[in-house]
Parts: structure tokens; C-alpha cells; sequence
């Protein structure tokens, strides 16, 4: 009598694929203007000029840069 033969499952995904991070990077270094479009569905266009786990810091032409926070954007897309 043979053993039975364990199925070997698919490894989980990981838990981080860096795709955001790459993504902000990319525009960050090529000052890709944006728009960004928050959840109350106002646009604001601006360039991306840092980030971190919470936010986005967008620096906008005779505006105000500004914060906004990622929970806040409904979406963001090159300006153009």
C-alpha cells in the first residue's frame, strides 16, 4: 500500500508587491503632473513630491501645495 501523496498547494501571494511604491516613484522622478480625484469627487491637479504610508504631498503651479491623505483619494491619473 502506497502513502497518499500530498497535493502541493499554490504559495499565498505576498502580502506587499511594491506596485504603489514603483508607481509613485515613476512619477516623482519624471514630475508627471496628475490629477487627483477625491471621494467627494473634487479634482485637483498637481505633481507628486513625496509620499509615505498615509499621504501624498502634492505641489500644484500658484496654489498651495497640499497633504492629502490616500483614504481621501478616490483615484489619480496623468494629467494630459
Amino acid at each position: 500500500m502506497t502513502p497518499p501523496r500530498r497535493i502541493q498547494k499554490k504559495p499565498a501571494p505576498p502580502d506587499q508587491t511594491n506596485a504603489e511604491n514603483f508607481y509613485y516613484v515613476k512619477q516623482m522622478q519624471a514630475k508627471t503632473p496628475m490629477v487627483f480625484v477625491l471621494r467627494d469627487g473634487e479634482k485637483l491637479r498637481g505633481v507628486i513630491e513625496w509620499y509615505d504610508k498615509s499621504c501624498l504631498k502634492v505641489n500644484r503651479d500658484g496654489e498651495p501645495n497640499l497633504l492629502l491623505y490616500k483614504p481621501n483619494i478616490k483615484y489619480m491619473y496623468k494629467d494630459g
